[in-house]
């Protein structure tokens, strides 16, 4: 018995970059539910804020733009970001009539019939003329490889496991990354841990004065040519480098943010370097990043020999009915917006063409 539905375009994700593209479908006259289903895996509303470790408060969070339609006004600052946003969210897809169904897991994407897509999840499958992936990267933490990790007798953990500084209490802890997550597990956890040593691949780069419209659009700029080329995205944040603030200011002044180049082996005790400098340590905290979940995408075989999707504009360039929005330089929230618009002008264009003529 074949229970597939039928509709016009599949959302998948209901972070920030699906829910502006379910806002722009839905403004410009796509019915819920019958012309587009938004479908996401959370247990609610919020997208990858609603797992945000507790300290996280809203007003630590870096330029949170607003969804389009709405905007998000009056939040404490002080509350965790996990419930502010998970709860304007909420409000916003109660507001609009999205309708988003979940949970929904999206098992693959692949070929139907007719020159449609066929959509397999968990909660049976739809066919759909136009795809919009909006998945983000949440799920797919990433942990590099080093000799004698699977050796180390204390505790490792991702970012995407951190629930806050109070569980290092007493425990010396290495944190892995130079970016804003390592930064503040680190400014978090040093007035708990009994030490914090903190380790970066590259040096880190701290900029100093306002990030300005000019400068945002450069660092979208070289993201930009990256998915454009086929390689892998880069996060816009790893081209910005990190805000000097107070708080960074402070953590360098007292020797927190001490950076130490990358090890070269972890050891049952800690992490050791080749000439011959050691680090014993209890924890070891990988703010390493992460990777645009995109595994359902396999099947429709999108994928570059660089390893990355092509993507022109939010347009898979091997397969136009393929829309990636919140993927390489719309990451950003407020990218998520535009590309969320973008995404929809290009769909309606080829549903219109795909129309069939009336004789």
């Amino acid at each position: 018995m074949n229970n597939t539905r039928e509709v016009e375009v599949v959302v998948i994700g209901a972070g920030q970059a699906g829910l502006a593209a379910a806002y722009h479908l839905r403004r410009t006259g796509f019915e819920p539910e019958r012309d587009f289903v938004v479908l996401d895996h959370s247990p609610g509303p919020g997208g990858a804020w609603q797992f945000r470790w507790p300290s996280l408060t809203y007003g630590k969070v870096h330029g949170m733009h607003a969804l389009p339609g709405m905007e998000l006004t009056g939040a404490d600052p002080a509350r965790p970001s996990a419930e502010v946003v998970s709860g304007y969210f909420a409000t916003y897809e109660r507001t609009f009539g999205l309708r988003v169904l979940r949970p929904v897991d999206v098992r693959a994407v692949r070929e139907g019939t007719d020159g449609r897509l066929l959509v397999e999840t968990s909660a049976g499958s739809w066919s759909t003329r136009a795809l919009i992936n909006a998945t983000g990267t949440w799920d797919r933490p990433f942990w590099p490889r080093y000799p004698g990790q699977e050796t180390f007798r204390g505790r490792q953990l991702h970012t995407a496991q951190y629930a806050g500084p109070e569980e290092f209490a007493g425990r010396r802890v290495i944190v892995v990354g130079g970016g804003a997550s390592g930064t503040q597990h680190l400014l978090e956890s040093a007035p708990y841990a009994a030490a914090t040593t903190w380790v970066t691949r590259r040096p880190p780069v701290f900029r100093e004065g306002p990030f300005d419209e000019e400068a945002g659009r450069a660092a979208v700029a070289l993201v930009e040519e990256r998915v454009r080329q086929g390689l892998p995205p880069k996060s816009v944040v790893s081209v910005t480098g990190l805000p000097l603030n107070d708080a960074i200011r402070a953590g360098l002044e007292s020797g927190v943010l001490d950076r130490r180049p990358m090890f070269d082996r972890v050891t049952p005790e800690g992490v050791e370097w080749n000439d011959g400098r050691r680090v014993t340590a209890d924890v070891i905290l990988w703010a390493t990043g992460f990777r645009a979940a995109i595994d359902h995408l396999r099947p429709l075989r999108l994928r570059e020999p660089g390893g990355g999707i092509r993507v022109e504009g939010t347009r898979a360039v091997a397969d136009p009915r393929v829309h990636l929005v919140g993927y390489g330089p719309s990451a950003s929230t407020i990218g998520a917006n535009r590309a969320g618009r973008a995404a929809v002008r290009d769909i309606r264009r080829l549903l219109a063409e795909e129309e069939p003529v009336a004789a």
